[in-house]
């Protein structure tokens, strides 16, 4: 009978066989792989661009790599890359997180962003879940209180991305098979997964969102005024009062945490909306930069250009195209 020690890939559970290759007497354990149960599930549910799911807040990106930085708009959220990369421009910091980290952003953010595909060539995959600050104080007011200090010093992070999490995200995400259990097992499985980010890194930053006490719950509440009467003149005063904050203390902290001014934050949000203004239906571009508060139309194409690198016409014109070209191939 030969001595020769045994296969160690036949020591392995058959659940574990597949993620483990015994070439040269060694275990690698599929650590590219642990992905690819929420990939196909995303790709399955996912369509290009950004699909709605039935889970409430829970969305999913498909894309292929982006020539250059384009305008985008996070919301308060959390975004788990399960397939290529991502840049993201905050401040005068450029941000890259890939399958191995995850995102959060305590803020409605207008950033710009670049998505890349993996390696291989295969396309960019992401799924984002829209934090609701309700529910996140509520699973954070079950677990032992913590004393945090004053709020991070910005609204984005990035953290790497541990087995717990991704064994979570799987089960809210396996859900999207079997639709009639949305209602009764996609809560529990959302408070699981807000549960185990209250335990990482961004737990002091996740609670902060909780609270509407403190600096990031005003500036929450300003970034609401502001969104909600986006067409109209900013008075500094009527936003302090809303914030519950000093002018000098507004402004130091929504700078520091956007990586804008107030009045910068508006104009960004104004663009944004004028494009899907632009991009939804056939509005002139003199129509929409009144209706989302501009006075004048030049100003309104110029600053267009410098945000989205063309006039309204020429880059609604390119972004049909390129929808086009995507649902072509």
């Amino acid at each position: 009978m030969s001595d020769a020690p045994p296969n160690a890939l036949n020591c392995l559970p058959n659940c574990l066989k597949r993620f483990a290759d015994g070439r040269n007497g060694v275990i690698l354990l599929g650590m590219t792989d642990n992905l690819q149960p929420h990939r196909d599930i995303a790709l399955r549910h996912g369509r290009t661009g950004m699909t709605l799911t039935p889970i409430p807040r829970l969305e999913i990106g498909v894309g292929q790599t982006t020539s250059g930085p384009s305008p985008c708009l996070y919301r308060s959220m959390i975004c788990f890359i399960l397939q290529g990369s991502k840049e993201v421009a905050i401040h005068d910091d450029l941000l890259r997180y890939d399958a191995s980290q995850y995102l959060v952003s305590a803020l409605d953010l207008p950033l710009s962003g670049q998505i890349h595909d993996a390696d291989d060539g295969s396309p960019y995959v992401a799924i984002s879940l829209v934090l609701d600050p309700a529910l996140l104080a509520e699973v954070a007011s079950t677990m032992p209180a913590v004393r945090d200090a004053d709020a991070p010093g910005s609204g984005i992070a990035i953290n790497p991305m541990t087995p717990p999490l991704r064994d979570t995200l799987l089960r809210l995400l396996a859900l999207l098979d079997t639709p009639a259990d949305i209602p009764a097992l996609a809560p529990m499985a959302e408070r699981e997964l807000l549960y185990r980010l209250l335990q990482g890194p961004q737990g002091r930053l996740l609670r902060h969102i909780a609270r509407p006490e403190g600096a990031i719950g005003g500036i929450r509440r300003a970034v609401e005024w502001i969104r909600d009467r986006g067409n109209t003149r900013l008075r500094i005063e009527a936003l302090c009062e809303a914030a519950g904050m000093s002018r000098a203390s507004l402004h130091r902290h929504f700078l520091a945490l956007t990586g804008l001014s107030p009045i910068q934050y508006q104009k960004q949000i104004r663009l944004q909306e004028a494009r899907q203004l632009l991009l939804a239906g056939d509005h002139s571009a003199s129509d929409v930069a009144y209706a989302v508060g501009y006075e004048s139309a030049s100003q309104f194409s110029r600053e267009y250009l410098r945000r989205f690198g063309a006039p309204p016409v020429r880059d609604v014109r390119r972004l049909r195209q390129s929808i086009s070209d995507h649902t072509i191939s």
